[in-house]
């Protein structure tokens, strides 16, 4: 992981096409501006993770839903002789 410090106005540069633009400096936290072509995702991590987990909790749901189908599908047992 690289390091850097920076100050308001300042930029970094990813790549060729990449600028990250320092905005401002607060005790909370720091604000930052990312200039990216469109192709280019640009998420937060924790909105990556939360959807990533509403999706495999929504698939664990289907597939249990979907075992159920198929098990209400199957032919009851005859009774034992």
């Amino acid at each position: 992981m690289l390091v850097l410090s920076r100050r308001v106005g300042e930029r970094l540069v990813i790549g060729d096409d990449i600028v990250i633009t320092i905005i401002d400096v607060r005790s909370d936290g720091v604000r930052i501006g990312i200039d990216a072509p469109r192709h280019v995702r640009v998420n937060r991590a924790e909105v990556l993770e939360a959807v990533t987990n509403a999706n495999l909790e929504a698939a664990r749901s289907a597939d249990d839903a979907a075992e159920e189908a198929l098990k209400a599908l199957r032919p009851p047992k005859p009774p034992a002789e």
